[in-house]
């Protein structure tokens, strides 16, 4: 996921409806983004973009400021007569580009919080957006669906979009039924900022990824690059740090689905597979027994994930039942056991 258009207008992209651009406003000259949805496709990776409705720079709009809204980062726009249908007409074409020419898989709005901008607005958008790629998924904030940061639609009518977005959080317990993407950042801020070293620890890092994961949700965490085009070493140190995680752990991230578990687990989170339960342990018992509530499937194999070839003895235990660990965790930060239920 990477942003083709902010706040600010500027593409990073060709855009031939625009030269406000990275090929014919910047001395680079370049599309990165057709060599980034080429790259994404050779690896067999999702390619998609962030657009910003919200445009600092179209000259249809000119900037009110201050402004008390704080999302909109204290500036706002307003149009002139007939701007709104100009600058509409603008954005679909900037969208017709980026659907035709990148194929993106998702389309991630947002600044859809204008006072002119209005969900029959979304609504149009999204009905465009499919019309050119069917099967494309868009977030919520298309329209006017979303209820703060919490980014989950409101339910006094039917909005537009396919799924939530909360920002800078993760739902208490999940939202069943729903699909949702939890947005968030390294440190606290979007953008990269010199300044900003309130860095999260890998460690809480990971453990929101497999917090989401279980929920059922998706975590999009976000890298700020410098002005130089960098990723910032503390992010590059912790992005290693998740994968060195999940080059083991994988298996019970990609592809599953929220905890069976009807209140979360005192010691980590689950997810699951068809005939299989992953145990994400954060706490490592103290008695080397590590005591699992009933889900009404009985368990015919346990096993740590990092060594499968070990089997784990278990016996029922209280409403549940009770697993046997070595007296070290496999992982500092979250090991994983592997229940099967099979047969």
């Amino acid at each position: 996921m990477i942003t083709s258009k902010h706040h600010d207008g500027f593409a990073l992209f060709d855009s031939r409806v625009s030269s406000y651009d990275i090929v014919e406003a910047t001395p680079y000259r370049k599309d990165p983004m057709k060599a980034l949805a080429a790259e994404a496709k050779k690896q067999g990776l999702k390619f998609c973009f962030y657009y910003s409705i919200l445009d600092w720079h179209y000259p249809a709009a000119y900037v009110d400021a201050p402004d008390k809204d704080p999302a909109a980062g204290n500036r706002t726009t307003k149009l002139r007569p007939g701007g709104k249908e100009e600058y509409v007409k603008y954005m679909k074409a900037q969208l017709a580009e980026l659907i035709t020419q990148y194929d993106p898989a998702v389309l991630w709005f947002d600044g859809e919080w204008q006072d002119w901008w209005t969900e029959e607005d979304g609504q149009d958008l999204y009905k465009f957006v499919r019309l050119l790629k069917p099967d494309i998924i868009v977030n919520n904030r298309v329209g006017k669906g979303r209820q703060g940061m919490q980014g989950m639609n409101k339910t006094d009518r039917e909005y537009s979009g396919d799924f939530g977005t909360p920002e800078q959080q993760i739902p208490a317990n999940g939202l069943p039924g729903v699909d949702w993407e939890s947005c968030m950042t390294m440190n606290t801020t979007w953008g990269y900022k010199f300044y900003d070293d309130q860095w999260k620890s890998a460690e809480t890092i990971i453990h929101n990824l497999i917090d989401i994961a279980s929920k059922g949700g998706n975590y999009l965490l976000n890298v700020g690059p410098t002005a130089e085009g960098l990723i910032p070493a503390p992010s590059r140190e912790r992005l290693r740090e998740v994968g060195r995680w999940m080059k083991t752990n994988g298996e019970a991230i990609y592809g599953t689905t929220a905890s069976p578990f009807p209140v979360q687990l005192r010691f980590g989170r689950a997810t699951t597979k068809p005939g299989r339960v992953y145990l994400h342990v954060f706490d490592w018992p103290k008695d080397g027994n590590l005591r699992v509530p009933s889900w009404g499937v009985p368990v015919k194999k346990a096993y740590l994930l990092a060594s499968p070839q070990n089997t784990l003895k278990f016996a029922p235990d209280h409403d549940g039942i009770s697993v046997q660990l070595p007296a070290q965790p496999t992982d500092p930060v979250a090991s994983v056991i592997v229940l099967e239920s099979g047969k």
